[in-house]
This record gives C-alpha cells, structure tokens and sequence, in this order.
C-alpha cells in the first residue's frame, strides 16, 4: 500500500532485506509528526486526532498526541544533536506552555490534572513521554523555556509523584518523571522515593530469562521491551550511570535473546498480549540494545529486525490517508483494541525512534544489514521464566510462541471466567491473530459440562526445556465457565506442548472431568484466501482424527474472515488427548496423518516416532517430564 508522505530511495547494497536506513527514519518520523500536528489546538497542547474516544475522555486523548508525539520528536532531534528542520520543539515549547497554564480547566489548551489511576490515572502515562521528551531535548527546549513555565511543567509533573499509579509498569511513569526532575537539578526526597519504590518493585517482578512479569501476576507481553526495559535502560544511559546501566543492561541482553527470535521473516512482531495497537514498538528494545551496545545481535542483526517491523507496518495500511496511525494493526481492527485505547494510542509507535538515538556514524546504521534469527535456522527456544516456548521455522519465516505461562490475572482476581484472546490462546503466531471473543477460539482447550464450554485463565507453569531442533513447555489450569457456577470442583486441565520442526505435539490430561462431559481442542485460526495453513490432526483420545472447520466470521487482524479446525471427544474422570497441529505457508505443509508413527498412550504417559528423523518424544505428567531421545 502506498505511504502518504516521501521517503528515500531503497537502499539494497545497505539495507539488501528491508532497503530502509536511518534517513528512512528520519523521514517516517517527520511524516508521522507532520500528519498528526494538522489537529493541534491553537496553543499546541493537545492534538486531538479522529477515533473513537477512550475510556479516559477527549481531552486525555489530545494530551496522548501531544506526548507521544513528543516522543518521537526528541528521538529524532536529540538524535540529530539538536537539529530541527522542521522547527518541532518549538511547537512542543508552546503547547507546554499552554497546557501548564491552568491544569484541569475545562478549555482549547489546558491538560488534565494527573490523578491516582482509579479517578484520573492516563495523564500520569503521558507524563513519563513529556518528562523523558524534555530530558532528551533538554539543551535545546527545558534550558531555553521561561522560568515560570519551567516551575508550571514541574508542578504538573510532580502530580505523578504523588498520586497512585496501576499496579503494573505504571510505576515506571513516575520513575521516569522523577529522573527527567533529577537531571534538571529539581531532585529531592520525593523524586528520590518515587525512583526507589520503582526498583524495588521491578527487582520483585523479575523472573528470570531478561523476563519481568508486568505486575504481581504473571503477565508476559511486549510490554518487556518497551516499557519495563525501555525505561530503566535509557535512564541509565542517558545519566552515564555505569553501574544502573550494567544491572539493567544485562537483563536487556538476556531478554533480547528470545526476543529477536519473537519477528517473522516480514518483519512482523508476534501477534500477543495487550496494546498491540503500539505495532513497531516491539523493536524499541532491540533499538536500545544497539544503542547502549547491551544486546547479543549484531548492528546489522539489530537494524533488520528494527527496519523490518517499521516497514511490515507501513506497506500493509497502517497509516491513514492522512499519515495517521490508525487504531488496530494493519488498518482499523477493533478486536486487537483494549478500552483504554484512543485515537492516539497508536503513538507509543514513537519508543521504536530510540534507534535515532544511534547518530549516523554508529554500525546500527553502517553495517549491512544481516539475516533476523528466524532467517538463519530453525530453532526451538524455551523460557522457563516466563513459561513460554518459541519456535522459528526458516523456510517460510514464521515464528509460533506456546503459552504455558502468561495470564494477565492478577493476583487478587482469583480464578475470574472473563476469557481473554490476547492471553488465553495455547499459541500465537508471527502470520495469525486470535479470533474474537464472541467467535471460536483458535488455539483452545475447552471442556463442555452440561452444554456449557470453559476457558483459560490463570495459567501454572510446570516446566520448559530445550534441545537441539526440539524443545517443550507444560502447564496446568482449572476450566473456568462463564455461564453458571464458574468451577467444577477437582477439574484440572495439564497441557504439554512439545516443537519439533514445523510440528506441535500438543498433549492435554484432563483431571476430574464430570461423567458425559466433553472436550474440544483448536487449531490456528486462518483465512480462506490466506497464503498460511492451518492443520490439526488428532492422534488419541477423540472421536474422528479429522478436524471439522468451524467459522469465525469476525476474522482475525489478518483476515476479515476465518476458520479453525476444531477435535471433539468424550472426556469423564481422568482422560488423555494427543493431537498434531501444524502453522505452515504455501503449499509443502506436511500430512499430519503420516508425520508421527508408534502412539503409545499408558495413563499418564505418552510416547510416539517422529516419522522425519526417527527420533522419540515421552511426555509424562507424574511428574512433568518430557524426553526427547534420537536414533
């Protein structure tokens, strides 16, 4: 699709997979600050863009295109060392200006007053982009501003400090305001306290494998990479605080280990969790790792997945034919939306320009660009921290994430029976989305109990490992029921996901299941007129090993309209069901029916010949345990 602004010319001998270089940037950034500054106020303190409101009201809206836009601008001009064409700082010099002046009036200018998260909490989100906007500009914006409105900006500021921010990676915002208040020489106990109370809480959210878990639960998503490294990295490097930066640095480099594997061959990040809106943010934190030299990727690696998640986006309708980001993930999709999702939203796009933040001289941008993992080899990769099993095929270029660890149920919700697509999927994939709620679910375990269907929710890891071209993840979870009691006492549902290949070996016990039940397994969720295969083959414990399609008419981010394969069988007691699934572009998708040979099922223990290599898998659940043997 066409991108309404200019860009420069490819760049093949540079740039052979995406063509794009820093200038591409650069001018990504002016289009997308050019397009969205057509609906400033007068004063330039909110840019009010079309959409749908969010929850949090219109004049928080126009606060969020201030703010994310101003993100944008510094990394483009701090990167630039203070050269500014396009005159963007003064526009945000004077919407600061006007926005400070009268805090909570109910006028063309002034912003929201920021409130603890329950009453008015989303100011407190945009004031972490204001203060780091000023911190990345400050010889060229703070330091030239009037002292007076300097004194309104700390004031509006300081209300993140004192009010009650999510118990999420909310409480990086006041983290972040507090250091910018630090650096300008406007510190004291109560940024000091704000800035503590945040380590303190990312040290007891950190799981290992350069995993933090997005609150007290178990949320794993890209809020990683751009928020919960995002903001701890660059404080560091941006204070020249050697240690704080080899802390923070080191658990980046870990979590970039799995995530540079989490990007398709097109450059598409992996379709999970929440704010997927964000888009080519995903890359920010492979950005970052150039930028501060804490990544295991090389420059030319680093740029490949960065310049090909910004391209992915732009060539498949992302942009309005205004230049505006829209609301969803190629065009409009208002499955992929939360409710606190505004016209703006799409903006926090603008934390993938920290990769300006590299000046023109720096390899990030010099080196050729070289192959993304997924381009080099298959792999299968475990993170025992998050839970999570990843599995990368290189010739068709598709990456599949396994969830056996990320819920996004918070500890005090107990065993709640909302279901929830962007965590409750077995998997998710680089070339397919989960389907709506009020559609099949793809990707589903569900148990049928006098008619009525359950679904995931909080998930218990029972393990990960990894071996040479295999890999597996295990959990366990109590069917929850939407409609009527919301548990069956004792039922237990214990999942093992073994990656061999292309091939997922997906093996369910069911514990305690009411006599007649029944129980149904899908697969991935594609389109009729989609390059992508979707196959599901069912090798014990249902009633044909043929799936039957079952439609999805609301589609996926991907297609307008889909269809799942979906197993049925009779469950009661305790019952064990094997099945085959398979994600595959084109037509050599392999015939399930012939990929495995020798299913020996012996109550808790599964065994089966993996017809490629010859190799065995066992997966047995007293205890969880998978082996993996070769010929």
């Amino acid at each position: 699709m066409s991108i309404p602004f200019d860009l420069p010319a490819d760049d093949h001998p540079l740039s052979p997979r995406t063509g794009y270089t820093r200038a591409h940037w650069e001018a990504v950034a002016d289009g997308l600050l050019t397009a969205a500054w057509r609906r400033a106020t007068p004063g330039g303190a909110l840019l009010h863009l079309p959409g749908r409101p969010s929850r949090s009201g219109v004049r928080s809206d126009g606060l969020e295109g201030y703010a994310r836009t101003f993100l944008a601008a510094a990394f483009r001009v701090a990167g630039a060392h203070g050269d500014d064409p396009h005159h963007l700082l003064e526009r945000y010099a004077d919407g600061l200006a006007a926005g400070t002046r009268t805090p909570g009036r109910d006028d063309t200018e002034s912003w929201p007053e920021i409130l603890d998260v329950d009453v008015q909490g989303q100011p407190m989100v945009e004031s972490a982009s204001v203060a780091l906007g000023l911190r990345l500009t400050a010889p060229w914006l703070w330091e030239k501003l009037d002292p007076a409105v300097q004194d309104r900006a700390e004031a509006w500021l300081r209300g993140a400090l004192r009010h009650t921010p999510a118990p999420n990676n909310w409480y990086l915002f006041p983290y972040t305001v507090a250091g910018f208040l630090e650096s300008v020489g406007r510190g004291d106990a109560e940024t000091a306290a704000a800035r503590e109370r945040a380590r303190d809480l990312l040290e007891s959210w950190y799981r290992g494998d350069g995993w933090y878990a997005d609150g007290d639960g178990r949320a794993f998503d890209h809020y990683n990479g751009w928020a919960l490294h995002l903001y701890p990295v660059l404080d560091a490097h941006l204070a020249r605080d050697a240690d704080a930066l080899a802390h923070h640095g080191g658990r980046l480099r870990a979590h970039l280990d799995g995530l540079s594997l989490m990007f398709g061959a097109d450059g598409a990040p992996l379709h999970f969790g929440r704010s997927l809106t964000y888009r080519f943010a995903a890359s920010a934190a492979v950005s970052l790792g150039a930028v501060t030299g804490h990544t295991p990727l090389t420059p030319g690696a680093s740029r490949r997945i960065a310049s090909g998640a910004l391209r992915h986006f732009l060539d498949r309708g992302a942009l309005t034919s205004e230049g505006l980001l829209s609301l969803g993930w190629y065009g409009p999709h208002e499955a992929s939306l939360q409710e606190y999702s505004g016209p703006a939203s799409p903006y926090w796009a603008s934390k993938a320009f920290v990769a300006l933040l590299a000046p023109a001289d720096h390899a990030l941008w010099t080196d050729t660009e070289e192959p993304a993992p997924v381009e080099e080899a298959d792999r299968v990769l475990s993170l025992p921290g998050p839970g999570l099993l990843l599995q990368a095929t290189r010739a068709d270029g598709t990456v599949r994430l396994h969830n056996h660890g990320s819920d996004h149920v918070r500890p005090h919700e107990g065993e709640s029976a909302a279901d929830d697509p962007h965590y409750g999927r077995l998997a998710y994939s680089t070339r397919t989305g989960p389907t709506a709620r009020a559609n099949a679910a793809d990707n589903h375990l569900s148990v049928e109990v006098n008619g009525r269907a359950s679904v995931r929710r909080r998930i218990h890891p029972l393990g990960a490992g990894h071996g040479d071209g295999w890999g597996w993840a295990a959990s366990w979870h109590r069917p929850v029921f939407v409609a009527g009691p919301p548990m069956v006492p004792g039922l237990r549902a214990e999942s093992v996901t073994v990656a061999h290949g292309s091939l997922e070996l997906r093996v369910h016990r069911l514990v305690g299941a009411p006599p007649g039940s029944r129980v149904t397994l899908t697969g991935w969720a594609t389109g009729p007129e989609e390059p992508t295969v979707s196959a599901l083959h069912g090798l014990y414990g249902w009633d044909d090993p043929a799936p039957e399609p079952v439609p999805a008419p609301q589609g996926t981010a991907w297609t307008p309209w889909a269809r799942v394969p979906r197993l049925t069988g009779g469950c009661g007691g305790t019952t064990v069901h094997v099945a085959l699934a398979c994600l595959t572009t084109g037509p050599d998708a392999p015939p399930l029916e012939r990929a495995v040979t020798d299913v020996r099922v012996d109550g808790g223990t599964v065994e089966l010949t993996w017809t490629r290599d010859g190799s065995r898998t066992r997966v047995s659940f007293e205890p969880p345990e998978v082996r993996h043997t070769r010929p």
